[in-house]
């Protein structure tokens, strides 16, 4: 019975989609208003107006009406009129919103109709209405944004729901009984400020607001994009240093962080503001060195560090290897994203990049397995990189004319057969020479090529 169903279902779905298709060739034109009207019904309607109504849009023949289907299929469900509408106009046989998503990502020609933005706002207002404060009004109209508004997805919290640290209490890392050795951090060290922010905390908040070694700076940690980056945060011709927070959407399984002054929406993985009034003022945010490594390795290497303390003012299970096990464990994307490029490492495999110098290049961090010391360049920038697979730890460092190996002893890597010491910010030589440290940092492969794409090469793939 089961199987006749599931054939009787199938065939349903098929007239449906070929009434669509003929109504497509035959239907009268609609007035915006009119198209308005049946986008907010397909929306926030009753079940009993949603057949209709999609019917008609679908019958107009135009894909402007694609993004407000597919706003419907995520917060109606994939019902049978929603999705038949949507592969009707698209010509494909996409199975709910996940994969209308992708398409959409896919088909940036495709412009939504001139109403999409306030029925969008309104759904989005109808979850959590702070979120009005980015993309209210104005702030969600095409020529206001610099990424697509029917592309940022609603992430499962509201503004604020994974709370920043800002400031957060520190202690010393004899008293930090509660991490094993094991455990991986975001090392800085900044002028001689010495800090070490635990994943198994800083993914439960995934943004701290600090002052380090005198400069303001902000880690944002994209945990669905297994991106950590540090980022500046006092601004030239600014009073302040701006302070961030995360606004509970994304996009493209990226993280939309927000400024608590301007309450401008920014992309995460490149420190660009991306709606609201900082839109077009050409800031980027600059990157600063960031180490991911074990709580083992940090402590050795940085005795004299600073930690979090659970003492974090929040009630959170910290406990190791507890924040997003399931994801980081699976190879699947939480949210629609478009995979360009598999041929070489797969979606959420590690890399590190570098990216603030002109050039862009990742190196997959498997690389590390059998070498540790690997002499490259990015662009016309000579680097030589130290990594570790095993605790997915990668420094950069600039290296001029010079060509560096590994060195008998653990702390230091040889040029032209005398060894430099390995500091946090810089290569020292025996004679004093410093090589300064080049920011870069970890992230899964999909963000990085999603992000960067053909502006970025692959090392190996040359």
């Amino acid at each position: 019975m089961e199987l006749i169903a599931g054939k009787a279902k199938s065939i349903f779905a098929f007239i449906a989609m070929s009434l669509l298709a003929i109504n497509i060739a035959i239907a009268a034109p609609l007035t915006n208003d009119e198209i308005e009207e049946l986008g907010n019904t397909i929306v926030f309607g009753s079940p009993g107006e949603l057949v209709d109504a999609t019917e008609k849009l679908a019958a107009r023949g135009n894909k402007d009406v694609v993004a407000m289907l597919i706003l419907a299929s995520r917060y109606r469900g994939a019902s049978q009129p929603i999705m038949s509408a949507i592969n009707a106009l698209t010509g494909q046989s996409l199975k709910g919103w996940h994969d209308a998503m992708l398409w959409q990502e896919d088909h940036p020609e495709i412009k939504p109709h001139s109403s999409f933005p306030s029925i969008k706002a309104r759904m989005f207002n109808r979850i959590d209405p702070l979120f009005d404060r980015f993309l209210g009004g104005e702030r969600s109209k095409p020529e206001n944004m610099k990424i697509r508004f029917e592309e940022i997805a609603w992430g499962g919290v509201v503004v604020d729901g994974i709370p920043s640290l800002d400031n957060p209490k520190l202690i010393e890392a004899d008293a930090a009984t509660y991490l094993i050795d094991s455990d991986l951090v975001f090392g800085v060290a900044i002028n001689g400020d010495i800090r070490a922010y635990p994943l198994r905390i800083m993914g439960w908040h995934e943004m701290f607001n600090e002052t380090i070694g005198g400069v303001p700076v902000a880690l944002a940690y994209c945990t669905l994009c297994g991106a950590g980056i540090l980022f500046e945060t006092m601004i030239d011709g600014r009073d302040k240093p701006l302070v961030f927070g995360s606004s509970g959407f994304l996009y493209r399984s990226n993280k939309l962080m927000f400024d608590r002054e301007t309450n401008s929406l920014w992309n995460q993985f490149t420190g660009e503001p991306v709606s609201g009034p900082l839109v077009n003022s050409g800031i980027q945010l600059k990157l600063r060195p960031v180490t991911i490594t074990t709580w083992a390795n940090w402590k050795k290497s940085n005795p004299k560090t600073k930690v979090l303390s659970l003492d974090t003012g929040h009630r959170r299970n910290y406990s190791s290897g507890n924040v997003y096990k399931d994801y980081f464990a699976s190879p699947d994307l939480m949210f629609p994203a478009v995979v360009r490029n598999e041929k070489q490492i797969k979606r959420k495999d590690y890399v590190f990049g570098i990216r603030d110098v002109g050039a862009a290049k990742a190196w997959p961090v498997t690389a590390f397995k059998n070498v540790s010391v690997i002499n490259d360049k990015v662009g016309t920038l000579k680097v030589v990189l130290i990594g570790d697979a095993k605790s997915r730890t990668v420094r950069a460092y600039a290296r001029g004319e010079l060509k560096f190996s590994q060195s008998t002893k653990t702390d230091k890597i040889s040029a032209l057969g005398q060894d430099w010491m390995v500091l946090e910010n810089q290569l020292v030589g025996p004679d004093g020479t410093k090589l300064s440290r080049v920011p870069g940092h970890i992230s899964y492969w999909f963000a990085w090529d999603g992000y960067l794409g053909v502006k970025s090469s692959l090392y190996g793939a040359e």
